[in-house]
């Protein structure tokens, strides 16, 4: 791999279009490459966005200075990323969200970079003023935003805010330069406003594949993620109650909705972790026989791949997952799981004992998803479609 060097060195920057333009001028000036992610919302070392993403373009263009902005956190130099801050989010939803966004658009122009990777959709309104300095921008589609505005209860019209806010996505997203998505199903959606598409899936990292199915004993089922009615956890909860196991939950819970959960008769059977470091969920996966996905039916998860199928998978754990048509072609077709009516908590708990029931069904299922992992589902693979975006954009041949 190496940069395109036969320029026309006579043409003037001006006259030069695209990505040979500011390669033609970076080499003129001396000047590095520059690659700025930008997040107003998400947190500090997020897995896809730090972990995966631009760690790994540091790595495959050492040449270039790739930087991170996000909001609230420490500014440092991290695994060759150079992380910038702007203040932390306060105030109301609406009143964050815009400053904010205003925060990291003044940083991102400061920092003058070639190619801005956005990966919030607050943060469209500020791509068309990137595009108009003539920067190139990508969008990053971690969801399925219109399809999961559906499925929030608590907002009035949510039918009507669906609708206006893919007509917007989509009107934006036609004028960048790529989309990255984190699913085919979003792919294949802005495929339909933009042929410069590509999913880059949320497959685990392969340094995090550290079980040992010969060691220790698997005696509970697991929970790792976001705690809320909408992932089926109250469902899951009272599937407990059927069970002769524990489920060990981990992951932010309010104490109003504890409270509620605690009303259960299957809490008794609930360990809650709380928030845990990436490490120790790891510990938690390795003593569990299997990794428990119930969300519900909402539109935004039926096609969705919730990261945590793969991470349980990349554990040497079989999944128990809901029986959405795509889940169902991932785990039962391949046999590293079983698939549920995630609204029936008897359906639940069955599975959950079946596999308690038959450890030997569980270690297999465990081991060729492991397998599968290591074959196909993992970040290395995703990694190289990214690197081929950006090349594309970039200029690089070879």
């Amino acid at each position: 791999m190496r940069l395109i060097q036969n320029l026309v060195w006579k043409t003037p920057v001006e006259n030069l279009r695209g990505s040979c333009g500011f390669l033609y001028f970076c080499y003129m000036s001396n000047a590095p490459l520059k690659i700025v992610h930008l997040s107003s919302a998400h947190p500090d070392r997020d897995v896809r966005i730090f972990l995966k993403e631009c760690c790994s373009l540091a790595r495959r263009f050492p040449e270039a200075e790739v930087h991170l902005v996000l909001a609230g956190v420490q500014e440092r130099q991290e695994a060759n990323v150079i992380i910038h801050s702007v203040p932390a989010r306060t105030g109301s939803r609406l009143r964050r969200m815009w400053r904010t966004v205003d925060q990291v658009y003044q940083k991102a122009v400061a920092l003058d970079g070639d190619l801005y990777h956005l990966h919030d959709p607050e943060l469209l309104r500020i791509a068309p003023k990137l595009k108009k300095k003539g920067k190139k921008v990508i969008y990053d589609a971690h969801e399925d935003l219109p399809r999961q505005l559906l499925g929030k209860s608590y907002l009035p019209l949510k039918g009507l805010f669906s609708q206006l806010f893919e007509r917007y996505e989509n009107r934006v997203v036609r004028r960048l330069d790529a989309v990255v998505t984190a699913t085919p199903f979003i792919r294949d959606r802005f495929l339909e406003v933009n042929s410069k598409t590509v999913d880059v899936n949320n497959y685990p990292l392969l340094s995090e594949m550290t079980f040992d199915s010969s060691k220790g004993e698997r005696n509970h089922v697991c929970y790792i993620g976001g705690i809320s009615r909408i992932r089926g956890i109250s469902l899951l909860v009272e599937a407990m109650q059927f069970t002769q196991t524990k489920l060990q939950m981990a992951g932010e819970l309010s104490d109003a909705y504890r409270m509620e959960l605690s009303q259960s008769k299957g809490w008794q059977q609930v360990i809650p972790r709380g928030h845990v470091a990436r490490e120790e969920a790891l510990e938690i996966k390795k003593s569990a026989f299997a990794g428990l996905v119930t969300f519900l039916p909402f539109p935004n998860h039926i096609n969705a791949q919730p990261n945590k199928i793969f991470e349980y998978l990349a554990s040497g754990i079989p999944v128990i997952g809901s029986n959405f048509p795509l889940w169902k072609i991932l785990l039962e077709d391949q046999k590293i799981g079983l698939c549920v009516d995630p609204e029936n908590p008897k359906a639940i708990a069955e599975a959950i004992e079946y596999l308690r029931s038959n450890p030997e069904i569980a270690r297999e299922m465990g081991e060729r998803g492991k397998q599968l992992i290591l074959e196909k589902f993992n970040w290395s693979v995703e990694e190289e479609k990214l690197v081929h975006c950006y090349k594309s954009l970039l200029g690089y041949e070879g």
